[in-house]
């Protein structure tokens, strides 16, 4: 559990650099954006192994139909998490909401905490998740003002739909890859 708690320890002191020191930042420069994506990366690495060297402490067991909601939620995760993802016209709710990456974010780490009961999940999805609402609690006190962009029409969203299923399918490799069937079986 030590390495999912030290991974997340560097994803959020490098994620959050930019916003509680923002002068300390501005003096790295380009340099900067290097050195936090390093500890980005390297905090992911240590939730990653750390996640999957740690003990099954169950906390709870979560009803079977999760795994439908689970999908359900990693679907609409990679598509809000996309809606942002077009140069100009935004796909719906990114043409709505502020922050539809984060959203996307939160969305799939409360879809995880619902299918696993067990407190290595609990400590990475719901350490990810508290980080993606102090993340957008921080970027709203720093910049406050926001003007929606323009939606997307048909051709946004068909390419975010054909995206998302690509991705969901690209995810399920991953997952069995790993020995995780998403699927009831």
């Amino acid at each position: 559990m030590i390495w999912i708690i030290a991974g997340l320890a560097l994803w959020m002191a490098a994620h959050f650099f930019k916003r509680l020191a923002p002068e300390r930042r501005a003096v790295l420069g380009d340099p900067g954006k290097g050195l936090a994506a390093a500890g980005i990366a390297a905090g992911l690495v240590l939730m990653i192994i750390g996640y999957r060297a740690a003990e099954f402490i169950p906390l709870w067991q979560p009803p079977g139909f999760m795994v439908h909601v689970n999908n359900t939620l990693m679907l609409l995760a990679l598509w809000v998490y996309g809606s942002s993802a077009a140069k100009t016209a935004k796909a719906w709710p990114a043409a709505k909401i502020r922050h539809p990456q984060l959203t996307g974010f939160k969305i799939w780490a409360v879809a995880h905490l619902l299918v696993n009961g067990d407190l290595a999940s609990v400590l990475l999805f719901g350490g990810l998740l508290a980080w993606a609402v102090a993340e957008v609690i921080l970027i709203n006190r720093a910049e406050p003002d926001w003007t929606p962009p323009p939606a997307g029409g048909v051709a946004v969203h068909v390419r975010l739909g054909v995206i998302t299923l690509v991705l969901f399918g690209i995810i399920t490799a991953v997952h069995n890859w790993l020995g995780v069937w998403p699927f009831p079986v």
